[in-house]
């Protein structure tokens, strides 16, 4: 599948300014934002400002008490239109993510419909929010507990997902009742700002959407953490930025939720089907080109069927195409930059100088953009840093086990714990192992988990809270009792 849309033609339809209160603001200035895949300019963004902040705040604050008694209903029904107009525009949101991002098309189509999904999920988890009534155990009243909206959020999404990394975080937001602020990455901000536009035209009201596109964030969300209107703050990024801006919020006490680094281990046990193995390990680690918090970043798998999936793996990887993500011909678009590029660089010469094998790919090609091969390394030593460091790129890093407990000792060794995968033929193999690996979500003998309908979110570095789900909504809302006398 290859897009239909002129590039020029969709990013002329999409807002360059700010968007504040619902409607397009000029900024003082602006930087652009470039494809990675000719390193050409694709648009002049506003550049937000801490002033700039503050007005989204008291747009936010303005109408947060209005909007959160607003008929769950009606905020449902604002949901469900984005959804169906996303849906109704796929084409030029996978486009225009293509161009901001460089995933190929048919991934970019994928998020589209995985992203705006969330819309969906949370315009029906909206009539949902519950609370009860109780009668005290000593009899001396009634217990009711009610739920109500955290009030103005602060959400900060990352660049390789540019839409679902926001529709999780405003879908359960708006159905909630709160309003929101968005400083979407500085890499990909135009998919945001065609959000912001349809949720305009679907009825969302003035004020409750704000999407703030900045190249000095540190400015920007400090001005809007230390006012005191904010209550809550929303993270998907590095686990080093979590921990700064957990610090940072400590005064104000705001409500967190942080989705931060993986370091995803793929368990393959000596019983698993290794066809479907390696399937599994394609969709885990080639997903968004490897560039996704969830992607496997070594792959540990028993020695008794080692050498079959790495040369089942190897013939497999050595299929995909690099290219300009809006080519049909290509199966594997650029990384964000060069700056990712080197990173990966860096990973791979630190495990071949400490004894890995290139089986595969392994050599930036020349010409211009951000590219990088699909690239299996073999035995790799325990002690290269690609196992211990997200690699954010299209390398897969394999090394041997023997036993289940050092299979799951091994996948254990990090201090992060978001996503974690395990094949294995026997059920009672798949239970113990899955509740004795410590990560948020554990995929059994299959290579996405993603789900708006499930729980997302990690254990121990990879951070806190959940998103999705009907776990999700509930990071949005405070709990209130109400102690009635008989």
């Amino acid at each position: 599948m290859d897009s239909r849309i002129d590039p020029k033609a969709l990013l002329s339809t999409v807002p360059t300014g700010l968007w504040i209160g619902g409607e397009e603001r000029a900024a003082s200035s602006t930087f652009d934002v470039l494809n990675p895949a000719t390193d050409e300019v694709l648009a002049a963004i506003g550049d937000a400002t801490p002033e700039d902040g503050i007005a989204a705040l008291d747009a936010a604050a303005a109408v947060q008490g209005e909007w959160a008694a607003t008929a769950p209903r009606e905020r449902g029904e604002i949901l469900r239109a984005v959804f169906e107009a996303i849906t109704a525009r796929a084409e030029e949101f996978a486009t225009l993510m293509t161009l901001e991002m460089g995933k190929v098309f048919s991934e970019s189509m994928g998020e589209v419909k995985y992203g705006s999904e969330f819309f969906r999920w949370f315009s029906e988890e909206a009539v949902r929010i519950g609370g009860r009534y109780t009668k005290a155990p000593a009899g001396t009243g009634r217990i009711i507990v009610t739920k109500y909206p955290v009030g103005p959020c602060l959400a900060i999404t990352p660049w390789n997902f540019p839409l679902a990394m926001a529709t999780r975080k405003i879908g359960p937001a708006v159905a909630a009742g709160c309003t929101m602020i968005v400083k979407p990455a500085q890499e990909t901000p135009l998919t945001m700002l065609l959000l912001a536009k349809l949720m305009d035209d679907a009825g969302l009201p003035k004020g409750v959407l704000s999407i703030l596109p900045t190249s000095k964030p540190g400015d920007l969300t400090t001005a809007l953490i230390d006012d005191g209107r904010l209550r809550k703050l929303t993270f998907t990024g590095s686990t080093g930025v979590g921990k700064a801006l957990v610090k940072q919020s400590a005064d104000k006490l705001l409500r967190l939720s942080m989705e931060l680094g993986g370091n995803a281990p793929f368990v393959v046990f000596d019983d698993a089907d290794v066809d479907a193995a390696v399937e599994g390990a394609l969709l885990a680690k080639m997903r968004n080109g490897g560039e996704a918090c969830t992607a496997s970043n070594r792959f540990h798998v028993a020695n008794a069927v080692r050498a079959e999936f790495t040369e089942k793996l190897v013939t497999r990887m050595s299929e995909f195409r690099l290219g300009n993500g809006l080519d049909e011909s290509s199966t594997l678009g650029p990384l964000i930059s060069a700056k990712q590029i080197a990173t990966v660089e860096d990973l791979v010469s630190d495990a071949v100088s400490k004894g890995a094998t290139v089986a595969v790919g392994g050599v930036k090609p020349e010409g211009p953009g951000h590219f990088y091969p699909a690239t299996v390394l073999d035995g790799v030593p325990a002690e290269a840093r690609i196992f211990k460091e997200e690699v954010f790129g299209p390398v897969a890093p394999v090394i041997g086990f023997d036993t289940e407990e050092e299979g799951i000792a091994a996948a254990n060794a990090t201090q992060y714990g978001l996503a974690a995968y395990i094949y294995t033929q026997s059920l009672d193999r798949a239970l113990r192992a899955a509740e004795a690996i410590e990560a948020g979500m554990v995929g059994v003998n299959r290579g996405v988990i993603s789900d708006p309908a499930a729980p997302f979110g990690g254990v121990k570095e990879s951070g806190f809270g959940r998103e999705g789900g009907s776990e999700g909504i509930e990071e949005y809302l405070e709990t209130k009792y109400i102690a009635l006398t008989n």
